[in-house]
């Protein structure tokens, strides 16, 4: 290679170079968050009995605490069939509709919020999900409540849990009286998530939402991606230009 060229080669090299850096940056900037929501059960059984189920949101905010939490109860769980066990300190369980709360003073920021409900009874089913919209002390709404469609893996998945079949000869208990689960003895809590929220939480609506707004996320990534490596191209051509055209011939 002549030596008047070689600079220029260098100079490439080094565009290159540094258009992957950026890339690799973005790239992992644009990384889904590893925050889940997650739930298990001392006896995973179809039909089983005063069950425990235990439910962990992973802390996913560096500036807020989580203060609530909503979870919608699957086909075959009353909320009057379900009553607290454990939680951090001061929060209470609140019967809703369709599933129920669980809020009380916000957590620090970074710690994941667990808890522990009693179940009367499983229902006869292979797997089952509970929704879950978790609400930080800033106001800001996570919502994993996406199914699973087609194969495809959700990007904000609800808590998902498997059921052995039922033991020989169990059968469905009797429907419980209707009545509020107890409530904790702690100070009532102010919850953050507002109706439209809660209601979010079992609509498809949202799924939706969430779907087409990780796609716009996403486009603007690639977009400031594309924009990013057409700079750095442009860069590299100037430079080598200005430096064949001031080389002596």
């Amino acid at each position: 290679m002549p030596k008047s060229t070689r600079p220029l080669a260098r100079a490439g090299r080094r565009f290159v170079l540094a258009g992957a850096v950026a890339l690799t940056a973005t790239l992992a900037l644009a990384a889904p968050a590893a925050a889940h929501a997650e739930v298990e059960a001392d006896r995973p059984q179809a039909l089983a009995e005063n069950v425990t189920l235990s439910f962990v949101s992973e802390a996913e905010s560096a500036s807020a605490g989580f203060s609530e939490l909503r979870v919608v109860l699957p086909k075959g769980i009353a909320p009057s069939d379900v009553t607290l066990e454990e939680a951090p300190k001061g929060w209470k369980l609140k019967a809703t509709n369709d599933g129920y709360t669980v809020a009380g003073p916000s957590l620090k920021a970074g710690v994941d919020a667990e808890h522990k409900i009693k179940v009367r009874q499983l229902p006869d089913a292979q797997e089952i999900a509970f929704k879950t919209v978790e609400t930080y002390s800033d106001g800001e709404v996570s919502r994993w409540i996406e199914l699973p469609s087609g194969g495809a893996k959700p990007a904000q998945p609800a808590p998902l849990l498997k059921l052995e079949a039922a033991a020989p000869g169990a059968k469905p208990a009797s429907p419980s009286p209707s009545e509020s689960p107890s409530d904790s003895a702690a100070p009532s809590p102010t919850p953050s998530a507002t109706e439209s929220d809660v209601a979010a939480a079992g609509s498809d609506t949202d799924t939706k939402a969430a779907e087409e707004d990780d796609s716009s996320s996403t486009g603007l990534i690639i977009g400031g991606i594309v924009v990013a490596l057409l700079a750095l191209g442009g860069g590299a051509w100037w430079l080598l230009k200005r430096r064949s055209t001031s080389s002596p011939s």
